[in-house]
């Protein structure tokens, strides 16, 4: 696949991931673009993960604190709220609903 293809693919499923993330721990921005970097296929920039962590947070699905932390400014930690528990699963559930649908198409080929 080509890695617009692959790109394109990801943008869509970021903002679920990041849900995901933030259901075991609450994590600063920073912290979360390197979990992402560290599951392959889900690798994206600061200037991507950070515009949706505002969304996220406008739509009232997480909620920030500051921290001070041991090695420079205080950083901006994001945890779930309910209202992104219940996104979360409502999102994994349409998430394994449609890889289903398509890993049958797939396997149809």
């Amino acid at each position: 696949m080509a890695p617009t293809r692959a790109a394109q693919l990801r943008k869509g499923v970021l903002e679920l991931a990041i849900l995901a993330l933030l259901d075991s721990t609450e994590s600063y921005g920073g912290e979360i673009v390197t979990l992402l970097a560290d599951t392959p296929g889900l690798e994206a920039s600061a200037g991507t993960v950070y515009p949706l962590l505002t969304r996220l947070k406008t739509s009232k699905l997480v909620e920030t604190t500051w921290v001070e932390s041991p090695s420079g400014p205080p950083r901006k930690y994001y945890r779930l709220t309910p209202a992104g528990r219940a996104e979360l699963a409502a999102g994994a559930q349409a998430w394994r609903q449609l890889a289903h649908a398509l890993d049958t198409l797939l396997e149809e080929r």
